[in-house]
């Protein structure tokens, strides 16, 4: 919360109960009631989770398709050789094409991506990046569906709205989920979609309490709590 609260958000903080808990649906229409910006806010979903990031085995990771997409225009960047692989992401849409060229520009400092996609021949020297894309979190990932020789399909997952999600350093998921003009029923189900994405991917390891919290909120809107109940009970 701000240092200084703007009269907007506070006027949506009274809207809020006091350690209220809310069924998603009643989420999404309240946080539709709040004092709007002046832009179209990014609606998020942020989980606060019983595990510990230190360990690897508690890693929680991975991409959810959004049904109602994520209301973001994505650029796609390609890592591949000529061939067909950089032809099919050509045809697909991607942004930027290449292998050497791309990796040089990368190297240098550029970054005017949201998605990085690589063939598993590109990642011989795409993989030396590691430390330039992994801190912005666009490394190439096998899990995420990143890495692949059918880089069309790739491409058309993340631009229809195919989201990833992963643990931060504190314990915490922070995942968008569309923007303040969707409908109630459009951020209702994509919401649904990622909060049942993060609950299956629960680590084998972790014991007792899994998803401690979780909120809805929009760019410049306080939390809204949201009732867990009925998505741990078909994981009891």
């Amino acid at each position: 919360m701000p240092s200084k609260p703007s009269k907007r958000y506070r006027k949506a903080l009274e809207l809020v109960k006091v350690g209220q808990h809310y069924p998603l649906k009643a989420a999404v229409e309240l946080l539709a009631k709040f004092p709007k910006a002046k832009f179209n806010e990014t609606v998020e979903v942020a989980f606060k989770l019983g595990v510990d990031p230190k360990q690897s085995d508690q890693m929680v990771r991975g991409t959810v398709p959004l049904p109602h997409g994520s209301g973001k225009t994505v650029k796609v960047l390609v890592f591949a050789k000529n061939g067909a692989a950089a032809d099919a992401a050509r045809a697909a849409g991607a942004e930027y094409v290449g292998y050497d060229d791309l990796i040089k520009k990368c190297v240098e400092g550029w970054s005017d991506f949201d998605v990085a996609i690589a063939t598993p021949d590109a990642m011989v020297e795409v993989r030396k990046l590691g430390k330039v894309l992994g801190p912005r979190g666009l490394m190439p990932n096998p899990k995420t569906g990143t890495v692949t020789e059918d880089t069309a399909k790739a491409i058309r997952e993340v631009k229809a709205g195919r989201v990833e999600f992963k643990l931060d350093k504190a314990g915490n998921v922070h995942v968008p989920v569309g923007k303040a003009s969707f409908t109630a029923v459009q951020l209702s189900e994509n919401t649904r979609a990622v909060i049942e994405a993060v609950v299956k991917a629960r680590p084998a390891s972790v014991k007792g309490s899994y998803m401690q919290s979780c909120t809805l909120s929009a760019t410049m809107s306080p939390p809204v709590r949201i009732e867990l109940r009925e998505f741990l009970a078909t994981t009891a």
